[in-house]
């Protein structure tokens, strides 16, 4: 049998491997742990750092784009309803992913995942109570019958008392709102729990359109949140909100949302109000979650690859020759992916120079493409 190696042996022969702060973070962490458990721990700190590395020269862009592209034929091309409610009907799969990697200005269903600080996050009640809070209350949510005269000009509104009590909303309050509301030839009052608008000149369209913009008169809540749904997380003992409709500036200036872990899925909004490095994570997470509900498993790293090329300029951009082709530095390059011959007239009339540094270029040149053993220059001397 060999001799045992101590942990300040092995700690001795990877000091020069591991990078100072993982070799002095792993020092501190195995000065607490007996020679067994400390040997188990340097040796796979060892093996995820060797397994991180790539060779010089490695095409990660290419290995990154057949390891999601590859997957992504794999997947079902269809909308899911979002955790199995009939509430949401989102994006999932292929389509979700192209949103993502177009940087679409739009999500096709905005979302917010919002989680609350405890006490709010620890029973449904507690959490229901922000969601209330949160929700955008429109005067048609409140009302239960409709009524329009249009002989007269007039519109009725009949308000649900159980629904102003669910909301934790009164008379007074719908009434303040209410008699704000401005438009040509209209006069609103309030009897009661009905209100009534007329116009002074009764016309069929002009009563159509004062009905539905009474019906969509904010009362409460967040502009933008259409729809909110508690969602209980068993892993970590909580409950959050996911709501329809996104407005991040505004929920996140609640005291009862956890402001680290609250996000949207609009990429452009995230950029706004959290700035382009949330924009980033956020990119990385979008693609891995999509990929992971389809049972796909990609590195983390190919992600967080594709993140860094679509917001290195500090802008979010899309995959394209509207966002990252379209930046290249070779015209070659930008010519290969779209509209070839309008490109490669713009870069004449411009005067650009191909210096050949990317892999397209040189291989449309039938060059030696940079990579692997082609990115090694030899000078010899006779």
């Amino acid at each position: 049998m060999g001799a045992v190696i101590s942990k300040q042996e092995l700690l001795a022969k990877i000091r020069s491997i591991l990078p100072q702060p993982i070799y002095k973070e792993l020092e501190a962490a195995v000065s607490e742990l007996d020679e067994e458990r400390a040997t188990k721990l340097i040796y796979r700190v060892l093996r995820l750092y060797l397994a991180s590395l790539i060779d010089p020269g490695e095409a990660i862009g290419i290995v990154t784009a057949q390891s999601i592209g590859e997957p992504g034929t794999q997947m079902i091309l269809r909308s899911f309803h979002y955790a199995g409610l009939r509430e949401f009907s989102m994006a999932r799969g292929l389509p979700r992913l192209i949103e993502v990697v177009d940087a679409r200005r739009h999500p096709s269903t905005p979302l917010m995942f919002v989680y609350l600080k405890p006490p709010y996050n620890k029973t449904r009640e507690a959490a229901e109570k922000v969601a209330k809070q949160i929700q955008q209350v429109t005067l048609e949510m409140l009302t239960k019958e409709i009524d329009v005269d249009y002989v007269s000009g007039t519109i009725s509104l009949v308000l649900d008392q159980e629904q102003l009590r669910y909301r934790g909303l009164s008379l007074k309050d719908v009434e303040k709102i209410v008699s704000k509301v401005r438009g040509k030839d209209l006069s609103i009052s309030m009897k009661g729990n009905v209100i009534v608008a007329s116009l002074a000149v009764p016309d069929i369209l002009k009563i159509k359109k004062a009905r539905d913009k009474l019906l969509q008169v904010k009362i409460s809540g967040i502009k933008g949140i259409k729809k909110v749904v508690l969602q209980y997380d068993s892993k970590n003992d909580e409950w959050y909100i996911v709501t329809e409709g996104t407005n991040l500036e505004a929920v996140l200036q609640l005291e009862e949302v956890d402001k680290a872990r609250t996000y949207s899925n609009d990429l452009h909004e995230v950029e706004e109000v959290l700035g382009i490095e949330a924009a980033r994570t956020l990119i990385a997470h979008e693609i891995k979650r999509v990929l992971d509900e389809q049972g796909l498993d990609v590195d983390i790293r190919h992600m967080y690859l594709v993140a860094d090329a679509m917001t290195w300029s500090g802008r979010v951009r899309p995959i394209g020759r509207h966002g990252v082709v379209g930046a290249k530095e070779s015209p070659l390059a930008r010519a290969a992916f779209e509209v070839t011959v309008k490109t490669l007239i713009e870069a004449a009339v411009r005067g650009e120079e191909e210096r050949f540094k990317g892999v397209v270029e040189n291989i449309i040149a039938g060059k030696h493409v940079p990579i692997g053993t082609g990115i090694v220059k030899l000078l010899m001397r006779f």
